[in-house]
């Protein structure tokens, strides 16, 4: 092992202008008392002082384990088998940080400068998120490719989302990678999801490099957010090579890097440098028989379904007969139609692809995520991509209320049942099974976000349909019954500390840590808590710290199951006759509680119209008329109303309990009483 002490990083600097020097060594006394442990651990266990001695417990190291030092080039090569060669002039890289941590922005950067527009170009921000949605919420769902080309090498860009429900797309692209950008935020440092890609790109022997973001920012702790990452590495395992991670400060709003936070270039060059020295090139047998796995699937009207993936070994062809194989036993035949590779921002036709570069292919009507293009004679099947289980499940079944059909354009459960399985021929961390009812089907997914985003994709292309309540999916291990458990962090100020505390601990929620954040008046606190104790937990937290909290949560693991919680207090408001709503039914029904509805809107029997200001249920009609009669000609009663409540997709998910749906049109969002649940409400 190479002892280290000096400076982050190990890397010999090439010298060039927008290199900057580096200094790393911070001292013991100024750091935080819980970071002592890893600070002796920094000292004397990952620099570079050249001092070779061997490792009592020395660790193995992981597949394309790189270490960023010029004095131990030669020792890389050694362990490569002869048949495998490193292919120069290309990097893979991912990019992947906690949601909002700017890793989009910083991809739009890297695209300006490296000139993939022309200057007279319009360019949109956050160029990646091209999907409605995505631009909508302002965050990346789906992960998107693209390269740029640095001086005599192309490095190919894939963006991935930073939500932990989207974890699987993170899974699926790291085997298409040989290394990654771990953006981190200059002030929060890493978070949930940060520990979630690090973790899993570890396992890979992925090359790190990590990227302080935002550091312009006035409250920026580029030390602590170093120290704290470099605990992180610690925690997950790393080996000694990944500790010995370089770091970048960058400001992706500016277009702006440094090796040094004080001292950061004119543009994203020394970032550049960096990816082409501490990335290495990807591993190929060029020599070897053709094997490229299919990691995303695309569709194109004209073109049909699209396989993206990177090509492992040997060269592929337009034209090309190819096997495609799915385990060693299940094997078809193909032809490659039409071959792509990213260049800038599009996908640029071409007759042959190397190994190591990452390509899109066409030709293969039924190809799936995992299956391996091979070889027609000799082709063998590389490992198939495995995702994390499902945590939450939701039942998805046809509208059955008695508006059904005006507004959908598919309704059937036909319909339902064609759109559900074709999303999992690309959602790997998605799984469809059949309901207690021919026409209910329970889909489960990474969390409820995850399952909301397809909701929201369906309506947008014309389906109707109901959804049941998030439910958790339970395990049993040795007769114990085992529940998911995540990590929630919540950031709230000071001020709202008390009813924060209170409604976690209410909902089984442990606190595992608290400590100031960088902002002024803000806390930071970390519980392990029951994904049934999250179900719902979001509107709670905002109402109670007055829209000013921020939670973000991840999957930690199952553990022993917690025992009762109660997501809701209060009932709900419930139509027991239909019509249309009006103002003088209104008038006095909001004196029940908040209502969801206007004058002038259409109800049915068993729609929820509103909030009940008690725990239980209440019937009552907001279509009645006030009769002719009781109206005086000499005076005029103005009837005041008061702003109904709206709820959001998402909100209407988390707001309903076991005997209630969500009804989903393509142009309403309705919640009613389940009709196979029959349940006596107060008032009737």
């Amino acid at each position: 092992m190479e002892m280290a002490i000096g400076s982050h990083p190990t890397c010999k600097l090439t010298p060039t202008k927008s290199l900057l020097s580096s200094s790393r060594i911070i001292e013991p006394s100024k750091l935080n008392p819980i970071y002592s442990s890893s600070w002796q651990k920094r000292q004397f266990h990952g620099r570079a002082l050249s001092i070779k001695t061997k490792s009592i417990n020395s660790r193995t190291p992981l597949r394309n384990s790189v270490k960023c030092s010029v004095t131990e080039a030669t020792d890389t090569t050694a362990e490569i088998k002869p048949q495998l060669v490193r292919r120069d002039g290309i990097r893979n890289i991912a990019i992947v940080a906690h949601v909002d941590h700017g890793k989009t922005t910083l991809v739009d950067a890297m695209l300006r400068q490296a000139k993939v527009f022309r200057d007279n170009q319009f360019m949109q921000e956050r160029i990646m998120d091209s999907n409605d949605i995505e631009r909508e919420r302002g965050i990346t769902i789906l992960s998107k490719n693209t390269s740029i080309q640095y001086n005599d090498t192309k490095i190919n860009i894939i963006d991935t989302p930073g939500h932990s429900d989207f974890g699987g797309e993170v899974e699926r692209i790291l085997n298409m990678v040989e290394g990654i950008l771990l953006v981190v935020d200059s002030v929060e440092g890493p978070m949930p999801q940060t520990r979630f890609v690090l973790k899993k790109a570890l396992e890979f022997g992925h090359a790190v490099i990590v990227v302080v973001n935002k550091i312009d920012r006035s409250s920026a702790r580029p030390d602590y957010v170093v120290n704290s990452t470099f605990e992180l590495f610690i925690e997950l395992n790393a080996n000694d090579e990944q500790c010995d991670f370089q770091v970048i400060y960058a400001s992706g709003i500016k277009g702006t890097a440094g090796l040094s936070p004080e001292k950061l270039a004119d543009d994203l060059g020394p970032l550049f440098e960096t990816i082409v020295r501490c990335i290495p090139g990807p591993q190929i047998a060029k020599d070897g028989v053709l094997q490229m796995l299919a990691t995303s699937i695309e569709y194109d009207e004209h073109k049909g379904r699209i396989a993206i993936g990177r090509l492992h070994a040997g060269a592929l062809r337009r034209g090309m007969d190819v096997r495609i194989c799915s385990s060693e036993n299940e094997c078809r035949f193909g032809k490659v139609s039409e071959l792509f590779v990213y260049e800038k921002f599009n996908r640029v036709p071409v007759d042959t692809v190397e190994a190591g570069d990452i390509c899109a292919v066409c030709g293969f009507d039924d190809i799936q995520i995992g299956e391996t293009i091979a070889d027609r004679a000799f082709g063998m099947p590389l490992p198939s991509i495995k995702v994390e289980e499902p945590t939450v499940r939701m039942a998805f079944s046809i509208n059955t209320s008695p508006f059904v059909g005006r507004e959908g354009k598919y309704v059937t459960g036909r319909n339902l049942r064609d759109r559900l399985f074709r999303e999992l021929e690309r959602n790997l961390a998605m799984k469809v099974e059949d309901g207690e009812t021919s026409d209910t089907l329970i889909v489960s997914g990474r969390g409820t976000l995850h399952i909301t985003i397809l909701i929201e994709n369906m309506r947008r292309e014309g389906y109707e349909f109901m959804v049941g309540p998030p439910k958790v999916i339970n395990k049993k291990v040795n007769d114990k019954l085992l529940e998911p458990y995540e990590i929630a962090i919540v950031e709230v100020p000071e001020e709202y500390m008390g009813p924060v505390v209170e409604l976690l601990g209410r909902r089984r929620g442990q606190m595992i840590d608290m400590q100031g954040t960088g902002a002024e008046g803000q806390t930071m606190m970390k519980y392990k808590i029951p994904t049934r104790g999250l179900l719902g937990l979001r509107n709670s937290i905002l109402t109670v710290s007055r829209g000013t909290a921020l939670l973000n949560t991840i999957f930690d693991e199952y553990g022993p199951w917690a025992g009762d919680i109660n997501t809701r207090d209060l009932g709900s408001l419930v139509a027991f006759e239909g019509g249309t709503s009006t103002s003088y039914a209104l008038a006095s029904s909001q004196d029940r509680g908040q209502m969801f509805i206007r004058p002038g809107a259409d109800v049915y029997k068993g729609q929820i119209v509103g909030i009940h200001q008690r725990p239980g249920d209440l019937s009552l009609n907001v279509c009645k008329k006030k009769a002719a009669t009781n109206v005086r000609s000499n005076k005029e009663v103005s009837v005041v109303l008061d702003t109904p409540v709206e709820f959001s997709l998402d909100d209407c998910i988390e707001y309903i309990q076991e005997d209630e749906l969500v009804e989903v049109t393509p142009a309403s969002i309705r919640m009613c009483k389940n009709p196979k649940m029959l349940k006596k409400y107060r008032g009737n």
